[in-house]
């Protein structure tokens, strides 16, 4: 997949926007329940959500040991055996997402797995720091080896509808990324409205994201199907526009099995399949994982693994 490159700001293609806001809630209440997937079928979309998770750790007390298991959980995501009688090989994470001061013993614990680190950075989760240390942060990320940045905006600009400071921030921050292709995380459940939602989502864009992201998973609240249903529409719309594909990442309150499905059904009837790799897709996640495996094995074996007997992330 190429970079955004972005385009001007155009607030023309939001002034006027409305939501039906109980329209929305209706469809994406529909969604879990759009396809049956059975067995072999279902089996096969969860192994395709392992493919599409940045497996995350963010947490206070992470240590270079921590990060070193995560990776190992990212390189080989469910038991080997389960993988062995499902024909499957080859199986990894989409990416592991850690701090920036952990993205050097990330990228030594992956080796030449090809798993891509990605790194938060702009303050995270917050984003309440001066522009010139965020920039700075991702700087440092990237000279730590990150491939990819997940940023934070600055929600008082969205809640006061300042476009244009909101597209300056992200414009500098793409640029700080390079070559990197950088995730910018919404923080929906700060935004108080669908309509704010979709007016950040088309500025992200403009600006040049290569993903936008619902959350940083330390809001309130966190990935909703309706709020991960406009911003997909939002993609569609900056797509007929300018012909350029972005990515969705919902992070945040993704913790089941069925969370996975039902946020692919979203992918696959909103936007397609070609949305269902992770070129397109990512789920940020770290628990998620763990439930995944445990369908998986009954799948394989017709009964649910102890929790002891799967590796943790």
């Amino acid at each position: 997949m190429t970079q955004n490159p972005g385009t001007d700001l155009r607030t023309d293609w939001f002034a006027d926007l409305r939501i039906n806001t109980p329209a929305v809630e209706r469809r994406a209440a529909t969604l879990p329940t759009r396809r049956s997937l059975k067995q072999d079928h279902q089996a096969a979309w969860l192994l395709n959500a392992v493919r599409c998770i940045d497996l995350t750790t963010l947490a206070g007390d992470d240590t270079p040991d921590r990060v070193a298991r995560l990776c190992a959980k990212a390189r080989q995501p469910i038991a080997a055996e389960l993988l062995e009688a499902m024909g499957v090989s080859g199986l990894t994470t989409g990416a592991v997402c850690v701090y920036p001061t952990m993205v050097g013993p990330a990228k030594r614990a992956l080796g030449n797995s090809g798993i891509p680190v990605a790194s938060v950075a702009t303050g995270f989760p917050a984003g309440l720091m001066p522009l010139d240390l965020r920039l700075a942060e991702i700087r440092y990320a990237l000279d730590q080896g990150a491939d990819e940045i997940d940023i934070v905006i600055t929600r008082a600009h969205v809640l006061q509808g300042n476009w244009v400071a909101l597209y300056d921030e992200l414009r500098a921050m793409r640029e700080a990324c390079g070559a990197a292709r950088m995730k910018a995380i919404l923080a929906t459940g700060d935004l108080k409205s669908l309509e704010n939602v979709a007016r950040a989502s088309h500025v992200a864009m403009q600006a040049g994201a290569d993903w936008i992201k619902t959350s940083t998973g330390k809001e309130g609240v966190n990935a909703t199907l309706p709020v991960s249903l406009v911003m997909c529409r939002t993609i569609r719309d900056y797509g007929m526009r300018t012909g350029h594909k972005v990515g969705f990442k919902p992070a945040g309150g993704l913790r089941t099995a069925k969370d996975a499905i039902s946020w692919q059904v979203l992918m696959a009837e909103e936007l397609g399949r070609e949305w269902l790799t992770p070129d397109l897709f990512r789920i940020g996640a770290s628990s998620l994982l763990g439930d995944i495996e445990r369908q998986i094995s009954h799948h394989v074996t017709g009964r649910y693994a102890a929790a002891h007997r799967l590796a943790l992330a």
